[in-house]
């Protein structure tokens, strides 16, 4: 939203990569003229506007207006490498049961990795045979290629999060749903994210872990952060923030909340476990 500059520097790299993929811009509400100049300097991309700011939930709406099998996501500060929707393209044809792709990340000029990387990496599920890499439950929504019938398929990003940490219940469900979720070192996206602050970043991701947590998770798993977060609260200002926007959408959660098949389940335990510190 109102991003305008920095998106008219990613449709140049865009629209210049060799494969010469179809580019959606979606606009989540913006009044600075950002359609208006995509369609003077970029005729070929199409653009869809949408009334109102609707976060990642943009994903979802240019996901349904595309028709092609693969979608390389991109935010208006990222892009990919020449090459790297190829080699996704030609991997998601070879595993025809891999439904994202999580690419490696290099940021800023200098093209430095980021940490992300190294933690996808490091995953402990390991890499079934065929894969291209280990399996996550995790990624970078900026740097995600994913088969669009999966990710149509299980509702795309949910609406009850808004942003800040909704990767992980999109892995989950495709992951639940039978698909792999697989990081691709192979893959390159850059990013070039705003030196600007996110002054509720940290009490969106609290927020998000734990709705999470009560969408898919074991009940006394959904307790206990919630129980966190509620203690933390009283000493922590992002926390605070992050339990005050919990209560309101808890009815939701619970409403729409479906347990991971088991197997799963030990994945994210799996992983929890890696990440414990000791």
């Amino acid at each position: 939203m109102n991003r305008a500059p920095t998106l008219l520097t990613t449709l140049e790299k865009l629209t210049t990569l060799p494969e010469r993929p179809p580019v959606v811009v979606v606009d989540n509400g913006s009044d600075d003229g950002t359609a208006t100049l995509v369609a003077e300097r970029f005729p070929a991309v199409r653009v869809l506007a949408l009334p109102v700011n609707r976060g990642p939930l943009a994903r979802n709406e240019g996901a349904r207006l595309l028709t092609t099998p693969y979608i390389a996501f991109s935010d208006d500060d990222s892009w990919w490498a020449p090459g790297a929707l190829a080699t996704a393209a030609a991997l998601l044809d070879a595993g025809p049961r891999v439904g994202l792709l999580a690419a490696r990340v290099a940021v800023g000029q200098d093209l430095a990795p980021d940490p992300i990387n190294d933690a996808l990496a490091a995953s402990p599920l390991g890499t079934a045979p065929g894969l291209p890499g280990p399996a996550v439950l995790g990624f970078l929504g900026c740097a995600a290629v994913v088969r669009r019938s999966a990710f149509l398929a299980v509702g795309g990003y949910h609406p009850l999060l808004w942003i800040g940490g909704e990767e992980t219940l999109l892995a989950y469900d495709l992951t639940a749903a039978g698909w792999h979720v697989c990081h691709a070192p192979q893959l390159t996206a850059v990013h070039h994210p705003a030196e600007a602050p996110r002054p509720h970043r940290v009490a969106h991701m609290r927020r998000n872990e734990t709705l999470t947590a009560w969408l898919r998770r074991p009940v006394p798993v959904a307790l206990r952060q919630t129980w966190r977060l509620a203690r933390d609260a009283r000493a922590d200002h992002a926390a605070r923030r992050a339990f005050g926007q919990l209560l309101p959408r808890l009815p939701g959660a619970l409403r729409a909340r479906r347990r991971l098949p088991a197997a799963v389940e030990a994945q994210v335990r799996r992983l929890e476990a890696a990440d414990a510190p000791g």
